[in-house]
């Protein structure tokens, strides 16, 4: 039985056309639209759960956690780029945490692309990083967030189970005052 060409040919693209669907890259969360919904580990320090408002261990989800915003840096331990970064945020979360009207409404997550609890801990520690970081050691989450390149700011609006994008890119912040300036009114928050 013989083939024509033009059928081998039409039938080769539609196999291509198959395959390059299955294969379409993720992109990373966009600004409108919802937070991938996305298992995390909890953390075991009892003051990063009551920081976070969850209870015990487990998994949880970013919607889950008490506060009207969360800032979610994805990181690696072996990222010159988060390395530097890192007085930077842990800045950030101090001008939070000082400020009254701040305080408790808006969080900072990290999440450790492909690194272990215990390298999440070294970075924790070498940087003195006081917010929690939740490993993601086998890039389950990297890829769902469409492996973005480190580090990668996201920051969520959180509404009741929905948690929207406002902002997401790459990157240092920039200024913290002008960075929370912008989230602050993204997020209409007074």
């Amino acid at each position: 039985m013989k083939i024509k060409a033009s059928v081998l040919i039409v039938l080769l693209a539609a196999l291509w056309m198959t395959v390059s669907a299955g294969a379409a890259e993720v992109k990373p969360p966009q600004v409108g639209q919802g937070f991938p919904d996305v298992e995390l580990s909890k953390p075991v320090i009892a003051g990063e759960l009551k920081y976070l408002g969850l209870s015990s261990s487990g998994s949880f989800r970013i919607n889950q956690i008490k506060a009207d915003v969360v800032i979610v840096e994805i990181f690696s331990m072996y990222c010159p780029h988060c390395q530097a970064e890192a007085p930077a945020v842990n800045e950030l979360y101090q001008l939070i945490e000082e400020n009254a009207a701040l305080k408790g409404k808006i969080k900072i997550i990290g999440i450790g692309t492909g690194n272990s609890i215990y390298e999440t801990d070294i970075f924790k520690k070498k940087y003195s990083v006081k917010f929690p970081l939740v490993p993601d050691g086998d890039f389950k989450i990297h890829k769902i967030m469409g492996e973005v390149r480190t580090p990668y700011f996201i920051v969520v609006k959180l509404k009741g189970k929905k948690a929207d994008v406002i902002y997401s890119k790459a990157g240092a912040l920039g200024d913290n005052k002008t960075f929370l300036k912008e989230i602050i009114k993204s997020a209409g928050l007074k």
